[in-house]
């Protein structure tokens, strides 16, 4: 999808730029219930209830509501950065100092013809080093601040929010009264690491998989072969209502620990691969436990 240089000091690697990831999301398209006909989506003026040919749109910002300011496509592309081919390297930082809250999108940069040898020293030497390129690049008219990190024997660059992009936990009202509010009992505590221990594996993403996109791809595969299909509603089951946070910590891990038992595996850890963390009881405040694996924010290592 790009092809250009990464360039660090006055070395110059000629690469290619290919998406690292394929997103699987299952699209249909608007058809007409009685024929199957597309449905053709067509744009209208709200004042006039007049269709509106593409060459008379223009963009507005909105100021206010019904205030716009118009700016022309002459102006926006006039203010649009210079393209480019080429990655710009501006520092080298630990691993460790990025919050993963700042990547964005991953791209997988290859060599391109006459880059192998440049693209290896870059490749072994930010592996030995454990440092991670933080650079720009210009794609689709935009300049992107990006990370490039070794994954493998290659280079895996991650597109990246900008600080001010990112909300700040101190900007909700909910989260700035929550240490004035809330206190946590030992106990509490005490039994919540016991509870998060229990669960606790080796993260491995083979465990996870897209079980609604996989149902709606069966589903699709027995209506093209002509099967009548049937589908019945799914059945809720209903978390234990406990009286109390603690009633309701103590009954999870109780039920932890009577799966394990089951499985044969107890202590920590010993939660099956593949198995959905279980569905412990939540307080009658209604809050229920986290699932396993989800990450709680903060700061972690570029995975």
């Amino acid at each position: 999808m790009w092809k250009g240089t990464l360039n660090f000091g006055l070395v110059s690697v000629p690469v290619k730029l290919y998406s690292a990831v394929v997103h699987k999301d299952v699209r249909f398209h608007q058809l007409h219930g009685r024929d199957h006909a597309r449905v053709e989506q067509r744009r209208f003026c709200s004042a006039e209830g007049e269709e509106v040919q593409y060459s008379e749109i223009v963009k507005g910002y909105e100021l206010a509501p019904g205030r716009y300011v118009v700016v022309e496509a002459e102006e926006i592309a006039a203010l649009e950065p210079t393209f480019t081919r080429t990655i710009d390297i501006e520092d080298f930082v630990q691993m460790d100092d990025i919050d993963l809250i700042y990547l964005d999108r991953p791209y997988f940069l290859v060599p391109n013809r006459g880059g192998a040898r440049s693209y290896r020293l870059l490749l072994e030497a930010m592996r030995d080093t454990g440092k991670v390129a933080i650079g720009r690049i210009v794609l689709r008219s935009r300049e992107q601040l990006v990370a490039i990190r070794p994954r493998e024997d290659a280079l895996l660059m991650f597109t990246m929010n900008f600080g001010d992009e990112i909300q700040r936990p101190a900007s909700f009202e909910e989260l700035a009264e929550l240490d004035l509010e809330v206190e946590v009992a030992e106990r509490e505590l005490d039994v919540a690491r016991k509870l998060v221990d229990s669960i606790a594996r080796d993260f491995d993403i083979d465990n996870y998989r897209d079980t609604y996109r996989e149902a709606l791809l069966d589903l699709i595969d027995r209506k093209a072969s002509g099967e009548q299909v049937v589908i019945e509603p799914p059945v809720h089951h209903e978390a234990l209502q406990s009286p109390d946070l603690m009633s309701a910590l103590e009954a999870s891990l109780a039920e932890v620990r009577a799966r394990q038992a089951q499985d044969g595996k107890p202590g920590a850890g010993a939660q099956k691969a593949g198995r959905p963390a279980p569905a412990g009881a939540k307080s009658s405040a209604g809050k229920k436990r986290a699932p396993a694996g989800k990450p709680s924010g903060g700061r972690r290592k570029v995975a």
